[in-house]
């Protein structure tokens, strides 16, 4: 029985069809696959697993392999497609787990949370370069991911957060001797890290360090899988493993892996939850929100703000809440709706004008500064001219607040290499965006190739498209014009490719 891999039982099974259909867009045969595993399994020292046809056949219709199978298969099938292929992707289930955790519904429990996390970043970190263009994760949007988000709302049962888990943690890999010593200035200087990758995001964007950010994910949870640490070490690890999920969704959402983006986003705000963190859950909700004003779901993008203003609104300072109305108004731009945005831009003003040095702002929201205010508001009636059929009124509304944004990122940046480079150079782009809608191509030019200068500095894919769009539409109207030819032909020899933008 050990040596096959797999579980036993007289439960009545049937075809693993999430497997099958990994599986049949593979190539494979079931004799090469079990080859594979095989060979793996002895690459890992698990000389026990012995795989043949037969079994691969069995595992199809139904039958379920014990560890580390599941891990083996895992990892194969995500080197196959050059995406992360999560266990439970291939509806295998952890030993010992209560339910499958499929898409974005998942388990609001800690040891689920710790063991979803560790086998996610692991087999990110696993993947080459061609991971960054995997597209096989799906998405979840509409009910499928509001509803499972709903319910971080839901208060714990069973005392302190976490404590109704049912799952066993992954093993520790001699982590929890470390972890039990664990000292305050220890964590202090996982903390600090946090941060320090953050900085590097904002000025370097997200191509460059998000496989640290995901390893140093990875090694934290590792020191999770420990259960001997007092309730205030233990919300602390929680803490920090919510940053890095969610820097790790964000740097993901940079380069255009979206899919990945999401289950990070996800995993972020259920280890902010048992963390006792709401503020920073809020924070979590409104990038997925921006991420579904990306994907032209803004309905979504404005369920999932309303969540995070009412389940931050006891903890959240003035900046933060700031923030999350700035996103709401760009989620009704978004929708076509011009006098709930207006209303949503000036709450944010005036939550703005509401902060106070001695708000003692958490560092993850001290980027949204005074530029990013006028940034925010500058797109939301930049994204309502478009659906407005780009409209001059609301064009010309978004053209003040977009240079002010412009001029305090430039500010920042000017001989500060840890500048919010990232930021100024969408604004850029923006301005560059509105300057086209009110007819301006030559300062349309002048802007986006202000941006293609800044954008050299970054590893961010979401700068280039906007970079590629812009042009390609200032081409498309304007290509009589000389400045409009000048920038299309600086774009193909200076602008990297997708590919080139997104490799590490």
């Amino acid at each position: 029985m050990g040596g096959n891999g797999s579980s036993g039982g007289t439960a009545e099974k049937r075809p693993n069809e999430q497997l099958g259909s990994w599986f049949a867009r593979s190539g494979w045969s079931k004799g090469e696959l079990a080859r594979q595993v095989n060979r793996r399994a002895r690459e890992l020292g698990a000389h026990h697993v012995s795989t043949d046809t037969s079994r691969v056949r069995r595992w199809l219709d139904g039958e379920q392999p014990r560890e580390p199978i599941p891990r083996i298969l895992s990892e194969l099938f995500s080197e196959r497609f050059g995406c992360v292929v999560a266990v439970e992707e291939l509806g295998l289930r952890q030993p010992r787990q209560a339910a499958a955790a499929s898409g974005v519904d998942l388990p609001w429990a800690g040891p689920q949370t710790v063991a979803l996390l560790s086998e996610f970043s692991r087999s990110d970190l696993m993947l080459g370069r061609r991971g960054y263009l995997g597209t096989s994760l799906s998405m979840s949007a509409g009910p499928a991911l509001i509803e499972p988000m709903q319910r971080w709302l839901v208060p714990v049962s069973g005392g302190a957060p976490g404590a109704s888990g049912t799952l066993a943690p992954l093993p520790s890999q001699g982590t929890a001797r470390r972890a039990a010593r664990l000292s305050a200035p220890e964590i202090g200087l996982l903390e600090e890290t946090t941060e320090m990758f953050r900085t590097w995001d904002a000025q370097c964007g997200g191509g460059l360090r998000r496989k640290a950010v995901v390893g140093q994910l990875h090694e934290v949870t590792d020191l999770l899988q420990d259960e001997t640490h007092t309730e205030p070490v233990r919300r602390r690890l929680f803490s920090v493993t919510a940053q890095l999920a969610e820097l790790a969704g964000w740097m993901s959402y940079d380069i255009g892996i979206q899919p990945t983006a999401q289950k990070y986003f996800v995993l972020a705000l259920h280890a902010a939850k048992e963390a006792g963190d709401r503020p920073f859950g809020s924070f979590v909700l409104s990038n997925m929100a921006r991420q579904m004003i990306h994907l032209n779901r803004p309905d979504d993008a404005l369920e999932l703000i309303h969540l995070a203003q009412y389940g931050g609104r006891d903890g959240a300072t003035a900046r933060t809440q700031a923030m999350l109305y700035a996103m709401e108004a760009r989620a009704h731009a978004n929708m076509g709706q011009p006098k709930q945005c207006h209303r949503a831009v000036r709450l944010a003003q005036e939550s703005y004008a509401d902060i106070d040095a001695q708000d003692h702002d958490p560092n993850w929201i001290g980027f949204f500064s005074e530029a990013e205010l006028n940034a925010e508001n500058a797109h939301s009636y930049r994204d309502l001219a478009y659906v407005a059929g780009r409209s001059h009124t609301y064009a010309r509304l978004a053209q003040e607040p977009m240079e002010r944004a412009v001029e305090l990122f430039g500010r920042e940046c000017r001989g500060n290499a840890a500048g919010p480079h990232r930021s100024y150079a969408l604004n850029l782009v923006g301005l560059a965006t509105v300057h086209l809608m009110r007819h301006e191509p030559e300062q349309c030019a002048h802007r986006t190739e202000q941006a293609m200068q800044v954008a050299k500095r970054l590893r961010s894919e979401r700068v280039n498209t906007r970079i590629r769009k812009t042009a390609a539409g200032a081409y498309r109207e304007y290509g009589d014009v000389a400045e409009v030819v000048a920038l299309a032909d600086r774009l193909a020899g200076e602008l990297p490719t997708a590919e080139a933008a997104t490799a590490v």
